[in-house]
């Protein structure tokens, strides 16, 4: 057998002001937040995985794990059903969110682009940008 990988388990970003990174990811894309430490960090449970927002200077200060962290602004895609894209367009433009770039990818697939209240470009994508079955992603 060889040893790999098997998934994502969690993935992060950053953000100076967490009060509106929680606001923003629980209040718009729906996400569960599960854990917070004020200034430092806010989780969030996405289907299966987890999604971390940290203050990068806190997470620089290290303790019990590694320091770590990123400048400027990062990057982020969500799964979403393709025949949901409308609705996840009406819902960023009645939250005030501006959709950056609507994209259809050549070999299938497609995407919407957005920021986060700290910068970050968010991407809606239908699995089929991978070529991967949307049942296998989104449980249906």
């Amino acid at each position: 057998m060889t040893l790999r990988v098997r998934e994502i388990l969690e993935t992060s970003l950053y953000a100076d002001d967490l009060e509106a990174a929680e606001r923003f990811y629980a209040g718009v894309l729906g996400l569960e937040t599960i854990a917070r430490v004020p200034g430092r960090h806010v989780f969030f449970r996405c289907g299966d995985r987890v999604f971390l927002v940290f203050n990068a200077a806190r997470t620089l200060e290290g303790g019990m794990l590694p320091p770590h962290g990123a400048t400027g602004p990062g990057h982020v895609a969500f799964a979403a059903a393709d025949a949901e894209l409308a609705e996840w367009r009406a819902r960023l433009e009645a939250h005030c969110v501006e959709v950056e770039t609507e994209f259809a990818w050549p070999d299938g697939g497609r995407s919407l682009y957005f920021r986060d209240p700290a910068g970050n470009s968010i991407e809606l994508g239908t699995p089929a940008i991978w070529r991967i079955p949307e049942a296998r992603i989104l449980g249906e």
